[in-house]
């Protein structure tokens, strides 16, 4: 088989050799015929497969896979986050269809996305474990699976659906509509409440793994870009009835690993040849006291912010080096490794849900619970509460999440897109902006692999 013939060799090229989680030796031949028992046999080899997808999950350098640090530099040039020292292509939206960054991102996407099927296929099968745990795993695989769909549907649109390790049958696959990904993400979710319990099943005190109200949360969020307000109303509502959340004392504790606003986030990097605690922390941040910034906030954010908002000064961090001024995002505080660790990646947090419900309440003309949800957000941040007409609350709102929610997981670049401002608000700002640039390209090597694979327009 020809090197990057597809997306599926890469998958098999990359099973199972996490960092620090590698299970076997990768044989020379196609996905579909690794045996499962090789994997699956026993509980250590499960758990350690499990392991090995929230692994993936991060960024374990500073962006080489779908994590949370690709994700928020790529999108937060492409909306009006952050700007790069070193390249406009995201900034300007001029990325093509050999653009690196936007393969890496298909790339190791596809690749943890078999691994997620490997493992509902092979845990499904096996009788090493006990059904009720085959089916609490199966459930939190496919909750992975949703997770890393509704980022791929929100980058790129519609994209190949895979469910199976069967080589033969995905190589060739064409492009699924927006609506069919959707459609899985809303039945894997949906089998994810049903299963899930709601204590997490990562170790005691952390919540490094999916629980119930994780995949409320992210069910909430679907909800919500499909403009089904009532079902994404009903989801947060039930995570608030929960009383396990409640959102931090103040902005500079909200990424703590020990956050009890945190309904999901994962530990930060588990290479031991890197020394820094999360992607975030590690790229964001200056190299030391006296090294300008790589990515520094647009001042288009730096000026949303109103006067005596504490996240502005907790979450932009400001420094002046050889007489030039900088903004740059500080969420994550720690660049380096320390012990203990105390940072992690933030995946669902409570002010997101908050502000999910005040929106769908607003649309569902529920003003008064929307505006006190919204209130609540404002409060954590110093300011007081709303008082502005009925008409101008969801404005109001999409203002908070765009100052809340920026620099993760690209909140304010999907926003933009699914409420439709995009056009309106980076036409304003930026003049060589196209409407075609709100979908990343595919890849063209994919392209080329696999003439069934479609591009998207204007490229």
């Amino acid at each position: 088989m020809k090197k990057n013939r597809s997306i599926y060799m890469i998958a098999a090229a990359a099973l199972f050799a996490m960092s620090c989680n590698k299970l076997v030796d990768i044989p020379a031949h196609p996905i579909d015929q690794i045996s499962e028992s090789t994997v699956f046999s026993d509980s250590s080899g499960i758990i350690s497969a499990v392991a090995g997808v929230y692994s993936n999950f991060k960024a374990n350098s500073a962006g080489g896979s779908l994590g949370a640090t690709m994700v928020t530099v790529n999108t937060g040039q492409a909306a009006d986050e952050l700007t790069y020292a070193y390249s406009s292509t995201y900034v300007n939206n001029a990325y093509l269809g050999d653009d690196g960054s936007a393969l890496t991102l298909w790339n190791s996407a596809y690749s943890n996305l078999y691994q997620m099927n490997a493992c509902i296929a092979g845990i499904g099968g096996t009788s090493a474990i006990s059904d009720s745990l085959k089916r609490a795993l199966v459930a939190e695989m496919k909750f992975d699976r949703a997770f890393y769909y509704f980022q791929m549907v929100n980058l790129f649109g519609g994209v190949p659906l895979i469910t199976s390790t069967d080589y033969n049958k995905t190589a060739q696959q064409g492009r699924a509509s927006v609506d069919e990904v959707y459609q899985l993400i809303q039945a894997d979710l949906a089998e994810a409440r049903a299963v899930l319990k709601e204590d997490y099943p990562s170790t005691a005190g952390t919540k490094f793994r999916p629980n119930l109200y994780t995949a409320m949360a992210l069910s909430a969020k679907v909800f919500l870009y499909r403009q089904q307000w009532d079902s994404a109303a009903l989801m947060v509502n039930q995570i608030l009835a929960s009383g396990n959340y409640a959102l931090a004392t103040t902005p500079s504790t909200v990424f703590l690993q020990s956050s009890d606003e945190v309904i999901w986030n994962l530990p930060g990097s588990n290479v031991s040849t890197s020394n820094f605690q999360t992607g975030e922390g590690y790229t964001l941040l200056p190299s030391s006291i006296y090294s300008a910034p790589a990515y520094q906030v647009n001042r288009i954010l730096v000026n949303a912010y109103e006067a005596n908002d504490l996240r502005k000064a907790s979450w932009i961090t400001q420094t002046t080096l050889y007489g030039s001024t900088y903004n740059y995002p500080s969420k994550y505080k720690n660049r380096v490794l320390n012990a203990p660790t105390t940072e992690a990646y933030v995946m669902f947090r409570l002010a997101d849900m908050y502000l999910v419900l005040a929106e769908a309440q607003a649309h569902l003309g529920n003003y008064s619970d929307a505006i006190t949800n919204l209130n609540t957000v404002r409060s954590r941040a110093g300011l007081g509460g709303y008082e502005g007409t009925n008409d101008d609350l969801l404005a109001a709102i999409y203002h908070e999440r765009q100052v809340e929610m920026a620099f993760e997981w690209g909140n304010r670049w999907y926003d933009l897109k699914r409420t439709g401002r995009i056009d309106a608000v980076l036409g304003a700002e930026k003049s060589n902006w196209k409407p075609t640039a709100a979908l990343m390209p595919i890849p063209a090597t994919q392209i080329q692999a696999n003439p069934n694979l479609i591009q998207n327009d204007g490229y």
